[in-house]
């Protein structure tokens, strides 16, 4: 196996460093805008190589894949890149994973009732195409959309007769200082991706509705998270959870809550009401820029916060309906990472090495076998039995909690 990892900082250094730990691959090119993050990425280990690559371009991606044998192309750079990096792998015959999925687009007359281009559609749209030619498209292999899905599955085979809601939540406790000591605004994830699916329409799907939205931050609901984290207000969110289950998990309902707290949520809506959430370039003194671009930028890089971040982050999907018993059941399939543990270990911050986890446990099963198709396919078209074993062996174990 040969892999081209797009995208060298915050997930995609984490990737490398939990890949440099395995053998089951032959070489990683670890390929960024920015040659020198890459090379920080790709040093202390002769199997891995840099190289730049514009994540923009189809084309270069296809000409870095047949520059090196490129077999599996990891796609770790924000999913405004997802297509390009897509189609360029399709176009190398390699085959591509990724942690978020192409872009949605809210519907023009009803945005907060109906959809309009879902997360994922346009790389669905290609399914056919990636069948046909036997290769494989694995999307929404991170944590959250990823090792929930996985949960999704292992319920559906395992611990339930019918399902009647996929409810993924997640939270945290994490605090980021300043040198001072004191608490600052610091996410934990790309503000740039975080601000899209804050602010999108949340999705939800029903059995008898299918896929409907709803205005952001709804249904607030308190959550109680395990191993010391505790009660966390969660909201409605857009994300891929909801537009992957349903289309290989029998259930009733689908839905994603994200434990943000009332400070998140506030920045959120103030830099919506300024317009700072925008993607699209204004003019300023001469210079086109994106506001949601300076937003990102003038926060804290969330690859380096590590050092100065205390807590745990919870990952984790409750189902609920009828067990295989025969009786109601209310389970939570969580994972957990404390950020003291994630830097001691591996030098990277607990949010970020938990999503980065995933896909390297992913490509292992593609790489032995134990996993295989072809198309696109979620998470959730898998056994969810080898991943999870695996993923135990990898130092990072899952719990399950009876509601």
């Amino acid at each position: 196996m040969r892999i081209l990892l797009v995208g060298a900082g915050g997930v995609g250094g984490a990737f490398a460093a939990i890949a440099a730990r395995r053998d089951f691959f032959e070489q990683v090119v670890v390929a960024d805008h920015d040659l020198a993050k890459a090379e920080r990425a790709a040093a202390g280990d002769e199997r891995f190589v840099a190289a730049r690559v514009d994540a923009s371009s189809a084309e270069a991606v296809t000409a870095l894949c047949r520059e090196h044998g490129i077999t599996h192309v990891m796609n770790a750079v924000d999913p405004v890149f997802d297509m390009p990096v897509f189609e360029g792998a399709f176009a190398a015959g390699a085959d591509y994973l990724d942690m978020a999925m192409s872009l949605s687009r809210p519907h023009p007359e009803a945005p907060y009732e109906r959809t309009g281009v879902k997360l994922g559609d346009e790389q669905f749209a290609a399914a056919a195409e990636w069948e046909e030619a036997g290769r494989l498209a694995l999307v929404g292999i991170g944590v959250e959309p990823g090792l929930s899905d996985v949960f999704a599955r292992y319920a559906a085979d395992h611990l339930f007769s019918e399902i009647d809601e996929l409810a993924t939540r997640d939270g945290a406790n994490l605090v980021v200082t300043d040198d001072d000591g004191n608490e600052v605004f610091a996410p934990s994830f790309s503000m740039w991706t975080t601000i899209e699916e804050c602010l999108n329409p949340p999705v939800v799907w029903e059995r008898d509705r299918g896929w409907f939205t709803t205005p952001p931050f709804s249904e607030p609901e308190v959550f109680d998270f395990p191993e010391g984290i505790g009660p966390v207000e969660c909201v409605n969110v857009e994300h891929e959870e909801v537009l992957l289950m349903p289309r290989w998990v029998d259930c009733r309902r689908v839905t994603f809550k994200y434990g943000l707290g009332e400070e998140f949520i506030t920045i959120l809506k103030v830099l919506h009401t300024l317009g700072l959430d925008r993607t699209e370039k204004v003019t300023v003194k001469g210079v086109e820029v994106s506001p949601r671009d300076v937003v990102a930028a003038v926060l804290p890089d969330p690859a380096t916060v590590g050092p100065r971040m205390t807590g745990k982050t919870c990952a984790g999907l409750w189902v609920t309906g009828t067990g295989k018993d025969g009786n109601p059941r209310s389970t939570y399939l969580y994972h957990v990472v404390d950020n003291e543990w994630s830097m001691r270990e591996y030098g990277h911050q607990c949010v970020v090495w938990q999503t980065a986890v995933n896909p390297v446990v992913a490509l292992e099963l593609l790489a032995t076998g134990v996993w295989q198709g072809a198309g696109v396919l979620g998470p959730e078209a898998f056994d969810a039995v080898p991943f999870l074993d695996l993923l135990t062996a990898y130092g990072a174990p899952w719990g399950q909690r009876e509601q």
